[in-house]
């Protein structure tokens, strides 16, 4: 497992320059291919596995025919035990995602909530920009490009983000001054008068 996550690492960091890049040219020559063509993944996967088992349905039959030996094809099973693993941990993550959008359905936990709400407008936001595909390719140029300028250049990167965060809190300061204050001064009043 360890060596797994060491090899992710080293493709995201590209220090694996040759494999890094051909997982992006691959993965740019995909996209263009079903940019151009039409194709949707769903359509492209469908039309894979039709011509998969039709070779081998043809394979089968001229072999029984030509007395020559059938498709080798593995058995192909779920054993109990890989099946009850596999349930108990989806029904465990399950049960913890109901029991936070509970949580923040019951307004038990406000932050979480605005958090969330942000997160999935932004999806929404980026969704309707863009179709799933370009999305992912996207995704995948930001994962291998960011880490890579990041280990790169951290002494710069790190000095503006300080410097962006101390204007963060300044701006937060005076806006709680300014607004959160005052919200907060006219509900008291509002209590009081009540």
């Amino acid at each position: 497992m360890f060596s797994l996550v060491k090899t992710v690492a080293d493709v995201i960091l590209w220090r694996m320059k040759n494999l890094t890049v051909g997982i992006l040219l691959v993965t740019l020559a995909a996209w263009l291919v079903f940019e151009r063509s039409g194709y949707t993944l769903l359509s492209l996967v469908s039309s894979v596995f039709l011509l998969l088992i039709a070779i081998l349905f043809l394979w089968a039959k001229s072999a029984a025919i030509l007395n020559r030996p059938a498709p080798p094809l593995p058995e192909l099973h779920l054993s109990e035990e890989m099946v009850n693993e596999v349930s108990t941990f989806i029904r465990l993550r399950v049960n913890t995602l109901l029991s936070v959008s509970q949580d923040i359905a019951l307004g038990k936990d406000s932050r979480l909530f605005f958090k969330v709400a942000a997160c999935l407008w932004l999806i929404a936001f980026v969704g309707g920009l863009t179709d799933f595909l370009t999305l992912g390719y996207t995704s995948l140029v930001v994962i291998l490009t960011v880490p890579a300028i990041y280990e790169r250049f951290e002494n710069h990167i790190d000095k503006y983000v300080i410097l962006g965060y101390k204007k963060l809190q300044q701006l937060y300061v005076k806006l709680d001054q300014e607004c959160v204050s005052r919200v907060q001064k006219w509900i008291l009043e509002k209590k009081k008068l009540s």
